[in-house]
């Protein structure tokens, strides 16, 4: 009876947390690896074989451009869980609660609207003009295709209520209209902000912290590769 008691004026453990789902963009972790593997073999070839001030210029090369390549390319990310959305750009690192998003708007790029009216773009998750055009081609694939189907069965542009041309014109329906990859990405982070952004959990400030740990070497590369080229 005592032990039971014990137990039960514990703390209680906290409700487990969602696991953030992260966007980033297939195509620039590609061109990322193989940026630092051509810079890392012709900057290492310098620094093997080069004679005089080479080395050092090829030091410095390699000092301001992995950082630059990393920060563009492999480093964007976005996080997103039941609480806030986090957003890793390539110099600084937004976290927002969603209590605090006003708006996730796509245009020529994909940006974040906070409540103070600043805005934050997704770098990860990029616009894809092309993946627009593609998605609209399949869009209008199938609406022709329904209409013919509902022509074939007697139901103009594949409507009405009955027979077999009715069903699959809302089957159609039902599957939805055809959307780029990016912009299906933007309309599931609209939908979990439109959920979330009463919740108790979803409140708080945003915070902007700036990426020292890309800025540094970059910099400091910067400065190194200019010393080198003034000294002569």
């Amino acid at each position: 009876m005592s032990t039971s008691e014990n137990q039960s004026s514990g703390p209680r453990p906290e409700p487990p947390r969602t696991r953030d789902r992260i966007y980033r963009s297939p195509s620039a972790l590609v061109a990322g690896v193989l940026l630092l593997v051509v810079i890392g073999w012709l900057g290492g070839d310098a620094v093997v074989t080069g004679e005089g001030r080479t080395p050092w210029l090829a030091l410095a090369v390699l000092l301001f451009l992995v950082p630059l390549v990393v920060a563009f390319t492999l480093r964007p990310a976005v996080f997103a869980n039941e609480d806030r959305l986090r957003v890793r750009n390539p110099f600084r690192v937004v976290v927002l609660p969603w209590g605090e998003v006003v708006s996730l708007r796509s245009g020529y790029t994909n940006e974040v609207v906070a409540k103070s009216g600043e805005k934050f773009q997704l770098w990860s998750i990029p616009v894809s003009l092309r993946g627009r055009k593609k998605a609209a081609r399949q869009q209008a694939r199938r609406d022709a295709a329904a209409r013919g189907e509902g022509r074939r069965r007697g139901l103009p542009f594949g409507g009405g209520f009955g027979g077999l041309g009715g069903i699959d014109a809302g089957a159609a329906a039902d599957a939805g209209p055809s959307r780029a990859e990016t912009d299906q990405v933007m309309d599931e982070l609209r939908e979990m902000q439109a959920a979330r952004e009463k919740a108790v959990g979803s409140q708080g400030e945003v915070s902007v912290r700036w990426a020292y740990e890309v800025m540094g070497p970059a910099g400091a590369g910067a400065v190194l590769l200019g010393v080198l080229l003034v000294v002569g």
